[in-house]
């Protein structure tokens, strides 16, 4: 049986609802991502709630302070204990290298150029008028600094893999299924999930597709069948 490679992002506040898809999909999918939406609005207690009924948990709070204040986060992090947790590239090399420093088992990720963004954005804000200049500069900085891997868009996994080698995770969201094109959402950069794992991504977010499906379970059990 091959290894699950899909995340699922609880980006709601209902709790319910929470429970009750983590329940019915922990089997099927490699963890579940908690972001701002639930975090702020349930806390330490609504983690543990997930964590009760599925310990795999990305918990998606994109640090980006000074170096000291990262760290202090990253030692509040780790008594959590969740797989995965994110901090922003952009805070520069001190601030990455210094997240690791007490770091325990929990695998930290560097954001690079959020999926919502494009190339007048970039340009406007980094003064880059292409998002792969950006996005390689930063991710090269991620992997120098030993960051665990790196969240990119969809549409910069080909270079990125190529830049980063094979043991540095690459963790993708902006991903759609073929028939979530009715869904509003602020993605720029996306691609289904079949086209994001052939191109070396090694696990896929997938939140709005499955949390606003008519049976999220067959939809997770469809999307795994076209990337294993």
């Amino acid at each position: 049986m091959k290894a699950n490679k899909v995340i699922v992002a609880l980006d709601t506040s209902n709790i319910k609802k929470v429970k009750e898809i983590v329940q019915k999909l922990k089997s099927e999918v490699y963890a579940f991502k908690i972001g701002y939406e639930f975090f702020l609005n349930h806390g330490i207690k609504g983690y543990n709630t997930v964590r009760k009924i599925c310990p795999r948990i990305f918990l998606d709070l994109k640090l980006h302070d000074i170096p000291n204040t990262t760290k202090k986060g990253i030692e509040a992090i780790n008594k959590l204990k969740p797989l995965l947790t994110t901090i922003h590239i952009s805070g520069g090399d001190e601030m990455m290298k210094a997240s690791l420093i007490n770091r325990k088992h929990t695998k930290i990720l560097g954001v690079s150029i959020l999926t919502s963004l494009d190339n007048t954005q970039t340009k406007k804000y980094y003064n880059e008028k292409k998002i792969e200049n950006l996005v390689k500069k930063f991710v090269k900085q991620a992997q120098k600094n030993k960051l665990d891997g790196v969240i990119c868009s969809p549409k910069e996994i080909k270079y990125i893999r190529k830049e980063v080698g094979k043991n540095f995770l690459i963790i993708t969201p902006g991903i759609r299924i073929n028939n979530s094109n009715k869904i509003k959402d602020d993605q720029k950069r996306v691609l289904t999930p079949a086209e994001a794992i052939s191109l070396g991504a090694n696990f896929l977010v997938i939140g709005r597709p499955i949390l606003q499906s008519k049976n999220p379970l067959n939809t997770i059990r469809e999307i795994n069948k076209t990337i294993n």
